[in-house]
């Protein structure tokens, strides 16, 4: 069993007809699923897909680039307790495309961090180009836990986020970046700090890039961590869904 820590299979516009067919490959291949919200109306349909299947979660928030259009529904499913809701996300700041102003991106962020605080939950952060905001604001919200998502940035990054006792999200950019510092620093990756993700339907990993992506398809980002590690498949899928269960209360 292997854990994708972070997808978006319930999302129409990604995956019109084909959602069910996605989830039940996904079930056949042994792959447990977290659904992120990244909109108000998207983060209801997480927690819906999430709600009527077996071995799915959703975390709920508003990505950076549409906080631009609010923030404050995840609020209000957060009050609502829903069960198969283990985290915020996925939230954070993007600088490179700027699709929402930044100054609403970081009112949005240490909003929906501090609704994360107050109900103890962990948070899936998006964060581009935009560290040197980033940390001063998690540093300001004292015992927050969670996963960097899609972390594709320096060592010396790295080494910030797991002072601060963050994960390490890692999909299928490992397993064909040819950027030799990338490749350096996921090589550096404590296992006992990794999970596994997809970002289903994007970052499809070798060898079926030009495909559409599915949570089905996380193992390959497992074999390929193996790989370069020299261990067993096996053992990356056995403690990277350690790591999933530790952080999102996965039950």
């Amino acid at each position: 069993m292997v854990v994708d820590s972070h997808c978006h299979i319930h999302d129409e516009q990604f995956f019109p007809d084909s959602r069910e067919e996605v989830y039940v490959r996904a079930i056949e291949a042994d792959v447990k699923m977290i659904l992120a919200g990244t909109s108000e109306s998207d983060s209801h349909a997480a927690v819906r897909f999430a709600t009527s299947h077996r071995d799915v979660w959703a975390v709920v928030g508003v990505h950076p680039h549409d906080v631009k259009d609010g923030w404050q529904e995840v609020g209000q499913i957060l009050k609502a307790h829903p069960e198969k809701v283990v985290g915020v996300g996925e939230i954070g700041l993007d600088y490179f495309y700027d699709n929402s102003p930044r100054t609403t991106q970081v009112r949005a962020l240490e909003e929906q961090l501090q609704w994360a605080v107050d109900r103890h939950l962990p948070v899936s952060f998006h964060v581009r180009d935009a560290y040197d905001d980033f940390w001063p604001i998690f540093d300001n919200f004292r015992g927050v836990r969670g996963v960097l998502h899609s972390f594709t940035d320096t060592s010396a990054t790295l080494d910030r986020a797991l002072e601060r006792g963050l994960y390490i999200g890692v999909n299928g950019i490992s397993t064909f970046t040819r950027d030799p510092v990338q490749r350096e620093m996921f090589a550096r990756i404590p296992l006992d700090t990794m999970l596994l993700e997809t970002d289903a339907p994007f970052l499809t990993p070798k060898p079926f890039r030009g495909k559409v992506n599915e949570p089905a398809f996380v193992r390959l980002v497992a074999e390929h961590h193996a790989a370069i590690r020299g261990c067993d498949a096996a053992e990356i899928a056995q403690v990277t869904t350690a790591n999933a269960n530790a952080l999102f209360a996965l039950n």
